[in-house]
């Protein structure tokens, strides 16, 4: 019995049978359920111990449909890597239960669901806009939303907290405001930080965001598949090469294609030198928030080596694009991967010194130890993954649990820690950095021979010999930059292991050259969610080594 059948039977056993429709597509385990029956469905997953997570939630739009908005729920499972996809089809008035009260992970994207498409999730704590300024009218991911108009909001809030049920202040207690941000220098992006106070205490604490919304999911819709490659930079700008890989990695599994191993090599070290990168700018930052600015430039220096390599290899820096549908935009030069070898002793010693600056020194240890410490069962619950999820002693890394790219046969660690606070947070970067450096070694001495894309003239674009040199080539290039590569008409969830953890996007194809949806899940997204939580209780000057250990970044946050 398959996975799916497997659901099918335990479905029959608890819900009407007729009512549900289950099928397997794309490599994505489906199971649609009437709306009403959703919260049922969600609690008895979760508490049948099969779906610990709440990965993801997207809405979509169909205004042909009865029922036009289409919610997705991406469930997991960090017990056995399982996953299944719920979906519920939500007319146009028409509420649906909130899940908040099965999965707190539920509470922003829900939130996101009503900026976007205007979803009324009923019983939802604070459903207001979170992406879109609270002075916007419409929902911009609607099909009939007018993509043109303007808008001119420019109307700030003044501070603001989403209250609990009944909350009553103490008339006892003279609580103070505190507003960190939008524009603090501590932040990483533009985020706004809202704190209430008592004495030195946070009695309250709110978050806003939006500050950097670009409209990315909205614009990927009338973009060309490997157009929208250029925007996946602009997330996780720290680590942009990533977000290439996970992008392209989605459209080539609804394409049904896989890339040849050298790209697959390629693309695995570009990814462990973002990751680099990416936990040198979270723990140089972060140090420097708390005062130790010398570790910064100790770090900086082999992140500007990085940099290098990239630039060498396809002359950008910051956001290189180099990835393509279907493998990689060009062949890397002659003697680059000796070149990365070289960087990555000089980054293995950098990694030690800054051990030897941070690890026991007493005022980091002082600012970073039972600071922010979450419990296992609570990051879970949030949906942390990533280097903040391993901090708490879940060993969960996609590179392990679902390996793609030929990482199952490499030699690796998943290093975790056991409180789950700032320092453990600090700790487990820093090793991680150790295994990407080993892997890095191990992938470069043994680069694979052949090709670095695939050559489907449905997919790829001519070599330019082809293009300047015979006619079939000039038509197929001409043909497949008008009309666009077309995946087949279906809906797919994919993921790889980012710096900050499980980068997903998923992905909904009509047949033409653009996506029909494109829905990005980013690991800082329910990392950031449970901030407020995090910081009550504590210090105010706990704020900002919270803040840096969670290593958000406002670009991916916002879209």
């Amino acid at each position: 019995m398959n996975l799916i059948e497997n659901f099918q039977s335990d479905f029959k056993q608890r819900f009407p049978q007729n009512s549900y429709d289950f099928f397997y597509e794309n490599g994505n385990n489906v199971v649609d359920v009437p709306k009403e029956d959703i919260v049922g469905v969600l609690r008895h997953l979760k508490d049948s111990g099969q779906f610990d997570f709440l990965m993801n939630l997207t809405g979509s739009d169909f205004p042909q449909r009865e029922k036009r908005f289409e919610v997705a729920y991406e469930l997991f499972s960090s017990r056995d890597f399982k996953r299944l996809r719920i979906r519920c089809q939500v007319g146009e008035n028409e509420p649906i239960d909130s899940a908040t009260a099965v999965y707190k992970a539920a509470n922003w994207y829900e939130r996101e669901a009503y900026d976007m498409f205007g979803i009324n999730f009923a019983g939802h704590p604070n459903l207001s806009r979170i992406l879109c300024h609270h002075q916007f009218v419409g929902h911009p991911l609607r099909k009939d939303y007018d993509a043109d108009k303007q808008q001119h909001c420019t109307e700030a809030r003044p501070i603001h907290f989403d209250d609990e049920p009944n909350y009553t202040p103490d008339p006892d207690k003279n609580l103070v405001p505190l507003n960190i941000g939008p524009s603090h220098p501590a932040t990483h992006g533009t985020l706004r930080v809202m704190c209430e106070l008592d004495g030195e205490k946070v009695h309250r604490a709110a978050v806003e965001l939006g500050f950097l919304h670009r409209c990315f999911e909205k614009m990927a819709e009338t973009h060309p598949y490997n157009q929208v490659i250029p925007y996946t930079d602009r997330l996780n700008y720290c680590s942009a090469p990533m977000n290439n890989v996970g992008y392209c990695k989605a459209v080539e599994k609804l394409l049904g294609v896989e890339i040849p191993p050298k790209a697959q090599a390629m693309r695995i070290i570009l990814c462990e030198l973002s990751r680099i990168i990416d936990h040198i700018v979270c723990i140089g930052a972060n140090a420097v928030d708390l005062g130790a600015l010398t570790g910064f430039f100790h770090l900086f220096v082999h992140r500007e080596r990085v940099y290098s390599l990239f630039e060498k290899l396809c002359g950008a820096r910051l956001t290189v694009s180099l990835t393509r549908i279907g493998g990689m935009a060009q062949d890397a030069p002659e003697g680059w991967f000796d070149d990365v070898l070289d960087t990555c002793k000089l980054i293995r010693k950098g990694i030690g010194e800054i051990e030897g600056l941070l690890s026991g020194n007493k005022i980091w240890i002082q600012r970073t130890q039972g600071v922010g410490a979450t419990k296992p069962a609570e990051a879970i619950e949030w949906g942390y993954t990533g280097p903040l999820l391993r901090a708490t002693g879940v060993g969960l890394d996609l590179r392990k649990a679902e390996p793609y790219y030929g990482y199952d046969q490499l030699d690796f660690d998943v290093p975790v820690g056991t409180n789950g606070d700032c320092y453990d947070r600090y700790l487990v970067r820093i090793e991680e950095m150790k295994q990407s450096i080993k892997i890095i070694e191990q992938v470069c001495k043994n680069i694979p021979g052949g090709d670095y894309t695939i050559r489907d003239k449905n997919i790829v674009l001519p070599e330019k010999k082809d293009v300047y040199g015979n006619i079939e080539g000039l038509m197929n290039h001409f043909m497949l930059v008008i009309n666009g590569l077309r995946p087949p008409k279906g809906e797919i969830y994919d993921y790889t292991e980012a710096a900050n953890g499980e980068l997903g996007f998923h992905l909904v194809s009509d047949g033409t050259g653009a996506p029909y949806r494109l829905k990005v899940r980013p690991p800082c997204f329910s990392i950031y969610q449970s901030f407020p939580d995090q910081v009550t209780g504590g210090l105010v000057a706990d704020v900002i080594a919270v803040l840096g250990s969670m290593n958000l970044i406002a670009g991916e946050l916002d879209r």
